[in-house]
């Protein structure tokens, strides 16, 4: 039977979907607006579905005759919390049986208000009957390539954050590689993954590994957070409150986290960060 994809036009639901679609799974992809469903198509979804998260009885059409649902929410949204409760009544009142929730690392962090909203999120599926699957990505590396070409030709790696910040990261692909199985295959039910690509590294840690990437020096600096949310004005007001108080979580805590789960599940060692920037040196060659 079919495998939903909620979100799929993003980054993450995109991923999510091509892996699955290299399994041979029937996928069906929701996106928001209709000039998303070819995209969908062409990374090999069965079918690529209009569907209104907040809309309960869009929901349940979307969901029928489909055995699981792999529920991405937009990023950082506000509604977080009311959209899972959506996709949770939606399964349980359809054929539905598997739910495997996108969230997030350390849900249980309250200062950061889209990490605390995914928690409650996972509460709730706790409480919802059905088989649930839970995982936990880390910051993603693909997130360097929104300031690849400053990386690239400036020998510059700036973020809202001090250069001592320790972070974990991880490989999209890696993440969908999972998903895929975790979907696929069966002993997953009721398991929260970490999923968790490098040991913390800190911003001038990153730096020189992107040096030996690309062969050139490259720099760590740290940006004032005004002058990344001037960068940053075509957010909303909501998305960009949220990613400076993530951001000023970094800076105070980090973001750490162990690759030991990640490695069992693929069956091999993740993704290194030098392995990904040569692969993304390799594609804007």
């Amino acid at each position: 039977m079919t495998i939903i994809v909620t979100g799929a036009a993003g980054k993450t639901g995109q991923a999510i979907v091509a892996a699955l679609a290299r399994t041979g799974a029937s996928v069906r992809a929701l996106v928001r607006r209709p000039d998303q469903t070819h995209l969908l198509m062409r990374l090999g979804a069965t079918e690529a579905l209009v569907c209104d998260l907040y809309r309960a009885d869009e929901l349940r059409k979307s969901f029928a005759h489909a055995r699981a649902v792999y529920h991405i929410c937009p990023n950082v949204s506000p509604d977080e919390v009311q959209i899972g409760a959506n996709v949770i009544a939606a399964a349980k009142q359809t054929e539905v049986t598997q739910v495997v929730y996108h969230s997030v690392l350390h849900p249980q962090t309250q200062t950061m208000p889209h990490h605390w909203n995914k928690l409650q999120v996972e509460e709730a599926l706790f409480a919802s009957g059905l088989d649930i699957t839970i995982l936990q990505p880390t910051a993603y590396m693909q997130n360097l390539l929104a300031n690849w070409g400053r990386i690239r030709q400036d020998g510059i790696l700036r973020n809202p954050y001090p250069v001592e910040t320790r972070l974990s990261l991880v490989d999209l692909a890696d993440v969908a590689e999972v998903a895929a199985r975790v979907l696929n295959e069966a002993g997953h039910g009721g398991a929260t993954y970490e999923l968790v690509g490098t040991p913390a590294l800190s911003q001038t840690q990153v730096a020189e590994v992107l040096s030996e990437a690309l062969g050139r020096k490259v720099s760590a600096e740290a940006e004032p957070i005004a002058a990344w949310s001037a960068r940053a004005a075509g957010l909303g007001m909501a998305q960009r409150e949220t990613l400076i108080q993530m951001f000023e979580y970094y800076a105070r805590h980090g973001l750490i986290g162990n690759p030991n789960v990640l490695g069992w599940l693929l069956g091999r060692v993740p993704t290194s960060l030098f392995a990904f920037a040569r692969q993304a040196v390799g594609k804007s060659s």
